[in-house]
């Protein structure tokens, strides 16, 4: 092994940066699935969904489970939904737990799903609108028992309509998540599904998670008689769905062999038809504060019930404005109030007051979403395509093309948009090779290096520039780039850079850097609009034998290498000793909400 200390005497040497090579991510391609069967779920916040394929099935084609328990009509999902007796044991799950009439010492749970959003995992207090877990549970225990629930229903109806036997041990399961979640998220939703038993023993191979607009993305990207796209065009998805909505743009590189790339960093917010209900009943508790037996759970739960069922679908906004909404109360004393829209029985609304007080404020966030990614994606947007349940709203779609009909072509829905990432997922799994398998970097990364002196230098900083122990010429403060922005980059796809460190004592084990970004060109540290995006402190006793050598010599050298994974959820920093691995971190993620933009200096 090469000698860790070239000469003590170098104890002046600067921390030189060199720009190593960029590896080509392992694992590229994908094993054939012709003798697997897919399956995907659907995991969402308010409703849920498996699809399943195989090339042994219907020609290949992505079949969606419409059958469930509690029920002879068909339903392409059903509700996140969990009913547990005072034991903490599940009684009913999915459309048999939401039609559950309430009972004593029966809790039911919903929602639970927003716990893994990356504010509730930075210790912030979950939304208080949100119900809490019932004792001796966690809204992580509530995931598993959900996923356990349908999974084990899922194989064996899979098994029922195909006569295939679908378990852990012969299926390959696809689990999508939210646009925004972050690593942190992604590893508790793969603990919950291991536990669930999604992926058996084999999960590292056979259990896969993938984000929610990727999946749509090539779901639609196949619907060519939807939208026409063609190679080089630019898509954005935006999954409206329940709890969240997430929007996300690709550029369509192949047709014949589906490739996609990933533009931007993907931006998403708790702003799902679920904010609706919940406007809607701070509403009603608004209008009927002074009649307090509509406001019982049992009656507030029935306004909800109509709501959903006839006053949400049927909303078509402005139109709407001198329309009156009728709901029917549960309780049929104190029915009659005309100053707050009692009226024999039913609460009456104007639709001008649904639309300002619950309709507008949600889909606001909506937009502003959508305008924010175009902002930064920078690029022309060729379709805009809405997928999830919350796109099937009509006053949600007319505001989206209304704000955006003038800069992009096509804004559309395919008919089955509720189902289309859970076939997405599907199909992205029965590809031979993943469809989506690069990145476009949505902002440039650079660190500070101190590198020789070029003529720009001398111009520009001269008292940065001293003389090194071999006599070369040395500029403090240089910024080096290693990604720039719109770099596309494959998934996973390493870049390495290579370092120096003089040790002078046993404590002296750390490597601090600081990884920066601008929106411009920049070329020195102490240039104006440089953010620290991430700090990397990079622990050396993790190289073999820098311990044993720190404690025993006075003073050495160390040349090793950084590699860094630019992701579309996470930026991830290794250490590299001899071209091999030596450890690891998650640096950042690439999101965009408040939470994620950089810190100025």
């Amino acid at each position: 092994m090469r000698s860790l200390f070239p000469s003590a005497s170098l104890s002046n040497r600067p921390i030189y940066g060199r720009l190593g090579a960029i590896d080509t991510p392992s694992g590229s391609t994908v094993s054939s699935n012709e003798d697997r069967i897919i399956v995907s779920i659907d995991f969402g916040t308010t409703f849920s969904g498996v699809a399943y394929g195989s090339s042994r099935i219907a020609g290949g084609k992505v079949q969606q489970i419409l059958t469930w328990p509690g029920t002879s009509e068909n339903f392409s999902k059903i509700p996140t939904c969990l009913l547990y007796d005072d034991a903490g044991r599940v009684t009913a799950w999915g459309l048999e737990a939401k039609c559950a009439n309430p009972a004593p010492g029966t809790v039911r749970c919903e929602w639970f799903k927003l716990v893994l959003e990356p504010g509730a995992l930075r210790n912030e207090i979950l939304d208080p609108r949100l119900p809490q877990p019932p004792l001796g549970k966690t809204s992580v225990d509530l995931i598993v028992d959900f996923l356990t629930c349908l999974w084990d229903y899922a194989r064996e109806r899979i098994t029922k309509e195909t006569d295939i036997v679908v378990n852990s041990d012969t299926a390959d399961v696809w689990l999508t998540v939210p646009a925004t979640w972050n690593a942190k998220a992604y590893e508790i939703i793969r603990i919950s599904a291991v536990q669930a038993d999604l992926g058996g023993h084999d999960w590292k191979n056979r259990l896969h998670i993938i984000a929610e607009p990727e999946a749509a993305a090539v779901y639609c990207a196949t619907l060519t008689n939807l939208h026409q796209l063609h190679p080089n065009q630019n898509f954005m998805i935006c999954c409206a769905g329940g709890g969240t909505v997430g929007v996300a743009v690709y550029k369509l590189i192949g047709l014949q062999d589906l490739e996609i790339a990933e533009l931007c960093a993907r931006l998403g917010s708790n702003c799902g038809s679920l904010f609706l209900d919940f406007r809607f009943m701070e509403l009603v508790k608004t209008l009927l504060a002074d009649h307090p037996v509509h406001l019982e759970p049992a009656s507030l739960a029935y306004f909800m019930h109509v709501f959903n069922e006839m006053g949400k679908p049927g909303y078509h906004g402005e139109g709407d404005d001198r329309n009156m909404f009728h709901f029917p109360c549960f309780n049929v004393e104190d029915s009659d109030d005309p100053s707050v829209g009692l009226i024999e029985g039913k609460l009456v609304i104007p639709g001008i007051l649904l639309r300002r007080e619950v309709f507008d404020p949600v889909i606001e966030q909506v937009l502003n979403l959508i305008e924010e990614q175009i902002r930064r994606v920078d690029q022309s947007i060729d379709a805009l395509l809405l997928v999830g349940g919350f796109s099937a709203s009509e006053y949600l779609f007319k505001r989206v093309d209304e704000a955006f009909c003038s800069r992009i072509n096509v804004i559309a829905r395919p008919s089955d948009a509720d189902t289309a990432i859970s076939r997405g997922a599907a199909q992205y799994g029965l590809a031979r090779r993943p469809p989506v398998s690069s990145i476009s970097a949505p902002m440039p990364c650079f660190m500070r290096f101190q590198l020789p002196a070029e003529p720009e230098d001398w111009q520009r900083r001269p008292a940065q520039i001293y003389k090194d122990n071999s006599s070369d010429y040395i500029c403090r403060g240089r910024l080096r780039y290693l990604v720039t922005k719109g770099e596309i980059l494959a998934k996973g796809q390493r870049v390495r850079i290579g370092f120096s460190k003089f040790t002078c004592s046993p404590q002296d084990r750390w490597f601090r850097s600081i990884i920066y970004t601008s929106d411009k060109m920049v070329r020195y540290e102490d240039e104006d609009g440089i953010d620290e995006w991430c700090k990397w402190g990079v622990d050396l006793y993790q190289i073999p034998g820098f311990e044993e050598l720190a404690k025993k010599s006075q003073g050495f050298w160390t040349d090793f290498e950084l590699g860094l994974e630019v992701d579309s959820v996470e930026v991830r920093g290794v250490l590299l000793f001899n071209g091999q691995e030596c450890g690891r971190a998650i640096l950042d993620f690439l999101v965009w909400p408040s939470y994620a933009i950089p810190k100025k200096r």
